[in-house]
């Protein structure tokens, strides 16, 4: 679906004030605002879509230039253009795996205490790696090593010793939990906890596992790999399902990668699209020319007109970030500046001199 013109969607003109702007969009958004009767959500976040690129003053001039393309496709309430922003932005989880919701409703019954008699889930772990620009642009694989819990090589987690079994714990008689009566104002009341011999499992090895001592695990270091998608921006988490810490007789918690992204001496980043800068001397700027502009992929020749005034933008096409769910990549926006001299010799000035002449000239 074709996003709208942004300043058809705040109802005001392409030669509209900052000022006329910022009350286009508080009446709009007053209107439409999803908390009130008739508001409507989609048409909010059209608004402040809208206003969060035409209040400022250089996203607003490349919009004016390449459209939406100019402003990395712009969505939610930012204009990173962030296809998860839904998620809080880029703080978003990569599951490479199948997810799934745990009973998030256990916590708030049984007298605030969880039950056990599920399967039990190990530690989940927070990581960060910190990658360069380029490696951000382009994706990459790394290993981790990490100091983890992991699955005991005797018992295979089991927490049992190898040749015996698991037997019927005699403190619960195999229900995993207890009833205690307690003493309260209104009498007597009896509440059900966690079995304190079996932990909830209802059942207890025979002989507990003689290397880790019933504990199922045992502390080891860890190379896992990981692959880094194209595109990922700084302050993403990338989530590997089933990659924490081991516990015994459970499943594996969860490995949370938090990912820093270095700056770039040259590069600037805003969604899929990348920005910079070339100078170019007054002449050239006048005359037009040719220039060898940087990019993530390397030197690109682009044309610089006559008559380029400084600030003008220009777009190279597919030169930008991927997207992180398509094959596609965004522009890179190179800002032209034109240097003027500060130290100019006799004949300079006076060639100069003669050119200024001459176009006042040229007026009458």
């Amino acid at each position: 679906m074709s996003k709208r013109d942004y300043y058809e969607v705040l109802g005001v003109g392409k030669t509209a004030s900052a000022d006329e702007i910022k009350k286009a969009f508080r009446k709009a958004a007053v209107k439409h605002h999803p908390d009130k009767e008739g508001g409507d959500e989609t048409k909010f976040k059209e608004i402040n879509e809208a206003y969060e690129v035409l209040k400022d003053q250089q996203k607003r001039q490349r919009y004016d230039q390449f459209g939406h393309a100019g402003v990395g496709g712009a969505s939610g309430g930012g204009a990173g253009g962030n296809p998860f922003e839904g998620f809080g932005g880029q703080n978003v989880h990569f599951d490479f795996g199948d997810g799934g919701l745990g009973d998030i409703f256990g916590q708030f019954f049984g007298g605030g205490q969880q039950s056990q008699r599920g399967p039990k889930r190990g530690r989940d772990v927070e990581t960060s790696i910190t990658l360069s620009f380029e490696q951000a642009v382009f994706g990459d694989e790394r290993e981790i090593e990490l100091d983890l819990d992991s699955e005991c090589t005797h018992c295979k987690g089991t927490t049992v010793e190898p040749g015996y079994s698991m037997k019927v714990c005699d403190t619960c008689k195999g229900a995993g939990q207890q009833v205690r009566v307690m003493n309260t104002i209104f009498g007597q009341m009896q509440q059900a906890v966690t079995c304190e011999t079996c932990h909830g499992a209802g059942k207890v090895p025979e002989k507990v596992c003689t290397v880790c001592h019933g504990k199922g695990t045992e502390r080891r270091k860890q190379t896992i790999t990981l692959k880094i998608p194209a595109g990922i921006d700084d302050g993403a988490t990338i989530r590997l399902k089933e990659r924490g810490e081991a516990i015994g007789g459970g499943s594996h918690g969860d490995l949370y990668v938090h990912i820093r992204v270095k700056a770039h001496k040259k590069f600037t980043r805003e969604g899929d699209i990348i920005l910079s800068e070339e100078h170019v001397n007054m002449i050239d700027a006048a005359l037009g020319t040719e220039i060898d502009v940087d990019t993530v992929d390397g030197k690109v020749r682009m044309k610089v007109p006559a008559g380029t005034q400084s600030g003008t933008d220009f777009k190279l096409s597919k030169h930008g970030v991927p997207h992180l769910r398509s094959e596609s990549r965004g522009s890179h926006i190179v800002s032209i500046i034109v240097d003027t001299p500060t130290k100019l010799s006799k004949k300079q000035k006076e060639l100069l001199e003669q050119f200024t002449g001459a176009k006042k000239r040229s007026l009458f």
